[in-house]
């Protein structure tokens, strides 16, 4: 078969498809959730396999020659038919070290997605007649129309390892989610499980979601993944996973969120750097199997912190980026006001664990330095399937009720006299806003061990309607915890503010 007969093919897969259409959900259905399970499993009896490595000059090839190489649009899968869902693929290199095997579920059966270099322009790189036939891709992007009818959106990537990443109707691209994360953050060092092998269910012409299956594999751990993807002004992806342990693993993070915080209002800009603040999120957010909804703003520390929330059938968490106004970053190019929030709802209960932060040193804000995940308590047995099922939502809406006051704002400053610290927390809501000026609204300020609360006082902002809770600490020369929200009453206001002082290095 040759290159040109390759490209023709792909784009009469397409077509039949479209023609199929009526058939289609029978056909898909002889393939399912159940055959990439047993394929998982399979793979896990066996040793481990490092995957094939791309040639030299792809994978040491520079960042603006690696742009350089662009997929022609006009042979994305199903381009040629009436499908509002697009595939356009991505050519290993760079970041992306080796390639993955993308199929298709349609009419027909499934089919491998043939390479072709004849499927990109290689731009002013020498080095197209180089490509090997048979090499391969380093993921997908899909698009729909989410501007207007006419539209092919980018909103969804699957490409580097595990990771995906998603973005609403109206956003920018900012974080990521993953597949699965291991010993993130551990001195032992992590381990990076990557997806393997997909397949894309050909979805019907007025369809509004797509199926897609995916097979991760690592040295010890491999996994069956369905995602089922929702475009719209919040793209919402529901994942379902089966996970098998080849070998003992000591911190297992089901769905993970990868982000980057360089700098916010709470910290000082880095030398030479003129924006106000530059992250692609700023906080994390829990919600509590209790009711509690827990907020602690992002930091960028001097030196690797991981913080862990213990919990019983947590009711979500994600990364979230709260500042949503142009001035906080004033950044043209970035646009960080309008780069998506995610948020994992769990499905069913996931009983004992903890949501782990991991936060790491960055001197640059191309690095991603922020993980979230959720650790399992309990693991079974070598051999025996991990399950788990959850919803992502990349939005940038606040998945909490308006009555809940949020923390808007952390400030952070000298005190009256060394060595004090004080800290000014803005806290809004509807709520807020009604209360009156001599409302009996309280803080409640938990200090950790070592440290020392030394005054509080708490007032309505007539500016913005919300209320300000500040409050002076002695604080010792480590890592101090800190909680704080606001109540009227026996009636709590908003949801408690949970921070981690580091003193400076």
């Amino acid at each position: 078969m040759t290159i040109r007969f390759r490209t023709r093919l792909l784009r009469s897969f397409g077509l039949a498809a479209m023609l199929a259409a009526p058939t289609l959900a029978h056909a898909a259905a002889t393939f399912g959730f159940d055959d990439v399970v047993a394929k998982a499993k399979a793979l896990a009896a066996k040793p481990f396999q490092q995957p094939k490595p791309i040639p030299d000059f792809l994978a040491n090839i520079s960042y603006n020659d690696y742009r350089d190489i662009r997929f022609r649009v006009e042979d994305s899968l199903w381009k040629q038919s009436n499908t509002k869902f697009q595939v356009r693929l991505i050519h290993p290199g760079l970041y992306y070290k080796h390639s993955v095997t993308i199929n298709v579920i349609d009419a027909q059966g499934v089919h491998e997605v043939q390479f072709s270099p004849q499927l990109f322009d290689y731009g002013h790189n020498k080095f197209a007649d180089k490509i090997p036939p048979d090499l391969g891709f380093a993921g997908f992007k899909l698009t729909y129309p989410l501007k207007d009818k006419t539209a092919d959106n980018q909103f969804i990537v699957f490409a580097g390892a595990s990771y995906f990443r998603a973005v609403g109707r109206d956003e920018a691209w900012g974080l990521s989610a993953r597949g699965l994360a291991v010993d993130t953050g551990l001195q032992s060092g992590e381990e990076f499980p990557f997806f393997k092998e997909f397949w894309l269910v050909r979805p019907a012409p007025d369809a509004g979601q797509m199926t897609v299956y995916a097979l991760l594999d690592s040295k010890r751990v491999t996994g069956a993944y369905q995602f089922i993807i929702k475009p719209g002004e919040t793209t919402v992806v529901d994942v379902k996973t089966t996970l098998f342990e080849r070998a003992d693993i000591k911190q297992l993070g089901i769905a993970p969120l990868t982000s980057m915080f360089f700098y916010g209002e709470d910290s000082p800009k880095p030398a030479g750097y003129w924006r106000p603040e530059v992250h692609d999120s700023d906080g994390l957010l829990v919600h509590a199997g209790t009711g509690e909804w827990l907020w602690r703003p992002l930091i960028n520390p001097s030196q690797l912190l991981l913080s862990a929330f213990q919990l019983k059938n947590p009711l979500g968490f994600g990364l979230m980026q709260r500042d949503r106004h142009f001035y906080d970053y004033q950044d043209l190019e970035a646009r960080y006001d309008i780069r998506p929030s995610a948020w994992v709802t769990p499905d069913g209960d996931w009983g004992d664990g903890q949501v782990m932060l991991v936060e790491i040193p960055s001197d640059k804000e191309v690095n991603d330095n922020i993980v979230a995940f959720w650790v399992p308590k309990n693991v079974p047995k070598l051999g025996e399937p991990l399950n788990f099922s959850y919803t992502i939502r990349w939005t940038s809406h606040t998945p909490q009720p308006a009555v809940i006051g949020q923390n808007t704002s952390t400030w952070i400053g000298a005190g009256d006299k060394p060595p004090l610290k004080r800290f000014v927390l803005e806290f809004n809501s509807a709520v807020l806003s009604s209360l009156p000026a001599d409302a009996k609204v309280e803080g409640v300020v938990t200090v950790g061990d070592g440290g020392k609360l030394v005054e509080q006082h708490t007032e309505k902002n007539p500016i913005t309607g919300g209320w300000r809770l500040s409050f002076e600490v002695n604080p010792p020369d480590k890592p101090l915890e800190l909680r704080a929200f606001l109540k009227a009453g026996d009636k709590t206001l908003t949801e408690t503010w949970s921070f981690l002082y580091a003193p400076p290095s």
